[in-house]
């Protein structure tokens, strides 16, 4: 099975708020983008520093396992659309990239 990781870069638009942006992320809608059929798992990771100009604070790394990999990142979209749909999308996320990669080699470790 194909596996492969979506990158995604966020910033909170509202830095008195990013706890509470955090919290959601981490609570609602990673759980939310995870019912989406071959994504398996995610980590998210803050910068170290402050990002330069037009790059994220916060990554997700998405897990993505999928024999059809347009499928499963068209059904992350459609995913997205219906939480979106249902209000479940805090006012200060702010996307800054979204970069799916398909794994190439095994994984190695030390």
């Amino acid at each position: 099975m194909p596996k492969a990781i979506v990158l995604v870069f966020t910033n909170c638009a509202d830095p008195a708020r990013e706890a509470e942006f955090n919290e959601w992320y981490n609570n609602t809608h990673v759980p939310d983008i995870l019912q989406a059929e071959g994504f398996v798992a995610a980590t998210r990771y803050q910068v170290l520093g402050e990002p330069g100009p037009g790059q994220g604070k916060f990554l997700a790394v998405y897990e993505v396992e999928a024999d059809d990999l347009p499928s499963a990142l068209g059904g992350v979209q459609k995913r997205l659309a219906e939480v979106t749909a249902q209000g479940r999308i805090v006012d200060t996320v702010r996307l800054v990239s979204f970069v799916p990669c398909l794994q190439i080699s095994p994984r190695q470790a030390a």
